[in-house]
């Protein structure tokens, strides 16, 4: 389980700038946030003036994500399974959670089941390649000689416009498209490595797993290779799919 509270603090402060592009793709009156974590986007849906219900699979983001949007329905779900009838929605935003699911086409036909007709889809993923914010930690593993390789994802053969966009039409939506979205993220970067190491997840709690000298090392080689954004920040890219059931 990831550590909520500090997810909260780094990665959510990080993909939560995407979250106006992805409700301006996908507003309407019931919406469903899938893969809310701690609710960066039901918080703004609410401000809208939405109806929404939220799901996740980490117990620890639900909690935090109840207990700060009350008006929100919380339930623990997860791709490619959810616990609603068909055509329950307006809406689906999904804020990096596209890319952690065990099979992407059966999950997108899931969206597709409980959207209503005419409702819209918008969803996001990291560009790989760009995401200097989490790859400088990656790269500071490699350099502090730890032998690693983070977990290979399925989505990775579907990551690309063109390939996505494939899936979207073959799930049964239409007018499918991906915009690209860039910009930089600002942070102090010894908060960063305390909340990204602290957060855990699926490739950087190995950090934390380390003998404290090896820790050390790793941090000094993310200090050398993260100083030269300190002060513009991190460059960083993201893809925002959008649709129609």
């Amino acid at each position: 389980m990831t550590n909520a509270e500090a997810y909260d603090r780094g990665f959510a402060q990080l993909s939560s700038h995407t979250v106006g592009p992805l409700l301006e793709r996908a507003h309407a009156a019931r919406l469903l946030d899938v893969g809310c974590g701690t609710g960066v986007v039901t918080a703004a849906a609410l401000a809208l003036g939405a109806e929404v219900t939220a799901v996740d699979a980490d117990p620890g983001m639900l909690e935090l994500a109840a207990r700060r949007h009350p008006y929100a329905t919380i339930r623990q779900a997860a791709l490619p399974d959810l616990p609603f009838e068909d055509e329950e929605f307006d809406a689906v935003a999904g804020n990096f959670v596209i890319n952690h699911v065990p099979d992407t086409g059966e999950s997108l036909k899931e969206l597709h089941r409980v959207l209503r007709p005419g409702g819209m889809i918008a969803l996001t993923w990291w560009k790989a390649d760009e995401m200097t914010a989490t790859n400088v930690f990656a790269d500071a593993i490699q350099a502090a000689g730890i032998s690693y390789e983070p977990p290979p994802r399925p989505f990775t053969a579907n990551d690309t416009p063109p390939r996505f966009t494939a899936l979207l039409r073959k799930a049964g939506f239409t007018r499918a498209a991906v915009d690209t979205v860039r910009w930089r993220h600002q942070v102090d970067l010894d908060a960063w490595w305390t909340d990204i190491v602290q957060a855990g997840g699926p490739r950087f709690a190995v950090i934390a797993t380390q003998a404290p000298v090896t820790v050390e090392r790793i941090r000094a080689n993310y200090k050398r290779l993260a100083e030269p954004y300190a002060r513009e920040g991190f460059p960083v890219c993201a893809y925002l799919a959008h649709a129609t059931r």
